[in-house]
């Protein structure tokens, strides 16, 4: 009974304050929310439509998630979703550090664990093992991913515009791999500090395993929750910059199904109206 309260109470926010601002870059869809409370309800519940619309069609489906801070609004919204069979879910994660250990709260797969899957439990649950040997668990996570397409992922991008951990100077828009290593640029290890995910730049690893862009790209509905001041700039290249490695996020424009949900102060403040305490435009 609390769930549904909860959930109704995201879709009574997100009615009530609806996108201050639609647009497109190319194919990419843009919305645009008053906050990130908002903004992360109206993207749990575009996700949980299309999770239940799919869900209709076939027998199960397969999904990808992000862990980050921003997105703790979007999955705390999308837990509380009434009507997913979340038991006809195959979970996965983008990516995973190398070199903590493996009760280490930082790790994305702890941080999923706490926020979602333990919560909604997942028919099939598939998370990257970091502690093995690299070559093996890139084996075998690349053969999970590819047993069949991918429906749904849910992403975010860095403040350096990468998704998942490809990080411009690693990013390759023609990957032939479908998870890899890489070693975090400096930008990368400085959100993780600025997020508070880590104490200091030199606590955090130097080296993760990503799934790269073209794995990311051949999901068919991306939902990409982009919430933050400090993801401005970031925003802003993958809207209006080129296409290129430098900002990776900006593949995101050329994806056939992919909708970027951002508040105000990813976004630009000044690019949008004001809303009164009442909705409307102050």
């Amino acid at each position: 009974m609390e769930g549904t309260k909860q959930s109704l109470e995201g879709l009574r926010k997100l009615f009530s304050h609806p996108s201050l601002k639609e647009e497109t870059a190319e194919h990419l869809k843009v919305k645009v929310f008053e906050n990130r409370q908002i903004m992360g309800a109206a993207a749990a519940v575009a996700a949980a439509t299309k999770i239940k619309e799919l869900l209709s069609q076939k027998d199960q489906v397969r999904m990808i998630f992000a862990a980050a801070p921003s997105q703790n609004e979007f999955l705390a919204e999308l837990v509380n979703q009434q009507g997913i069979d979340w038991s006809r879910i195959t979970a996965f994660h983008m990516d995973e550090y190398i070199g903590l250990p493996d009760d280490a709260p930082q790790k994305f797969s702890q941080f999923l664990t706490d926020r979602l899957f333990k919560l909604v439990k997942p028919g099939e649950l598939h998370l990257i093992q970091s502690s093995t040997t690299i070559e093996q668990e890139c084996q075998r996570y690349s053969d999970l991913i590819a047993a069949a397409p991918i429906d749904i992922i849910c992403l975010g991008i860095g403040e350096n515009g990468h998704i998942a951990f490809n990080d411009p100077p690693v990013a390759d828009f023609e990957d032939s791999f479908i998870i890899k290593p890489v070693e975090l640029d400096a930008p990368c290890r400085q959100q993780q500090v600025n997020d508070g995910c880590f104490p200091d730049f030199d606590a955090v690893p130097t080296h993760a395993l990503t799934l790269t862009i073209p794995t990311m790209m051949a999901g068919a509905h991306l939902f990409c929750i982009v919430p933050g001041s400090t993801k401005r700039a970031a925003v802003e290249q993958t809207l209006r910059g080129p296409i290129s490695t430098s900002c990776p996020a900006s593949i995101l424009r050329t994806h056939p199904d992919c909708t970027l949900y951002v508040d105000r102060d990813s976004y630009g403040m000044l690019q949008v109206p004001q809303v009164s305490t009442q909705g409307g435009q102050a």
